[in-house]
């Protein structure tokens, strides 16, 4: 099912270089990139960003900020959206500048949605 979810994500987001299901623990749960994506190491990008995730998350809790929902990370060939969907998982997208960045946001969204009551604990 998390495959098929990502894969819509991927599918209907232009510029969408792969999507995956995080662990705070820094595991894949579920990834799927596009065919010319698996030779950049994407993947192990993702994997890196874990531990901001983590950091910036435990750190907005302890400024009283609320809750984070999400981080834009925006480079000058990419960008990467990080979406918490539950206490110990987010999601992760990796797109092309000239990709459709709110489309990006709004299927991230979408996709938390969906998956929230499979992350439920």
């Amino acid at each position: 099912m998390f495959r098929e979810v990502l894969q819509d994500i991927l599918d209907r987001t232009e510029g969408c270089r792969g999507v995956a299901i995080m662990g705070f623990d820094g595991i894949v749960v579920e990834q799927v990139w596009k065919n010319e994506a698996t030779d950049g190491n994407y993947d192990v990008a993702v994997a890196e960003y874990t531990s901001f995730v983590v950091n910036v998350k435990r750190k907005n809790s302890d400024l009283g900020l609320g809750k984070l929902n999400e981080i834009i990370v925006s480079t000058d060939l990419e960008t990467i959206i990080l979406r918490i969907i539950s206490e110990d998982y987010f999601l992760a997208m990796i797109l092309t500048n000239e990709g459709n960045f709110g489309r990006g946001r709004f299927e991230m969204r979408r996709a938390e949605l969906f998956l929230a009551n499979e992350f439920v604990i």
